[in-house]
C-alpha cells in the first residue's frame, strides 16, 4: 500500500514547512529541522544552524520520508490488519509514525489493537499521544485528532 494525497496533506498542514533549519523548539538546541519536519541529512549532509533548502527539494524529501516511512508501518501489520485496512486508516498510521516515531508506533497499544483486528480500540488510542516533555501540547491533541478521524473515515 502506498501513502496517498491525504497523508501528504495531514503533514504538510501538521508539520509547517522552514526551507532553513530550525533547532528542536523545545530545547533550542539539535535535533536540527528542515523542510517538512526532517531531521536527516540533506543530501548527506547533517541539517544545521543556517541549511537552507528549495521549496522542491523539502517537498521531495517529504514524499520520500513517508513513502519509506509507509514501508516500515505496512511491514508491522499483521494479516488480520492488512486484510481490513483502508487507505484512510493507512495515511493516518503513516502519519502517526513520521510524528511520533515508528519505534513508538511498533510497540503501541495502537498497532496491538489494530493487529488484533480491533479498529475500534485502534482508533481510541490517537488522542493519547499528545504529550512532548510531559506535558499536554495543544498542536499534538489536534493532529491526533485530525489522524483518528482519517483512521475512522
Amino acid at each position: 500500500m502506498k501513502i496517498s494525497e491525504h497523508c501528504l496533506s495531514l503533514t504538510k498542514e501538521s508539520e509547517g514547512c522552514s526551507l532553513t533549519a530550525y533547532p528542536d523548539p523545545g530545547t533550542g538546541a539539535a535535533p536540527w529541522t528542515i523542510g517538512w519536519g526532517n531531521t536527516h541529512p540533506v543530501d548527506g549532509t547533517p541539517v544545521h544552524k543556517g541549511m537552507t533548502i528549495t521549496q522542491e527539494m523539502a517537498d521531495s524529501m517529504l514524499e520520500s520520508a513517508l513513502n519509506k516511512c509507509g514501508e516500515r508501518v505496512f511491514a508491522m501489520l499483521s494479516d488480520i490488519a492488512i486484510k481490513k485496512l483502508t487507505q484512510h486508516q493507512f495515511d493516518a498510521l503513516v502519519d502517526f509514525a513520521y510524528n511520533a516515531g515508528e519505534k513508538n508506533l511498533q510497540t503501541s497499544t495502537l498497532l496491538k489493537d489494530l493487529n488484533a483486528g480491533n479498529d475500534e480500540a485502534a482508533a481510541a488510542e490517537f488522542p493519547r499521544w499528545n504529550h512532548a516533555g510531559g506535558k499536554v501540547l495543544r498542536g499534538l491533541t489536534i493532529r491526533r485528532q485530525k489522524e483518528q478521524d482519517l483512521f475512522n473515515s
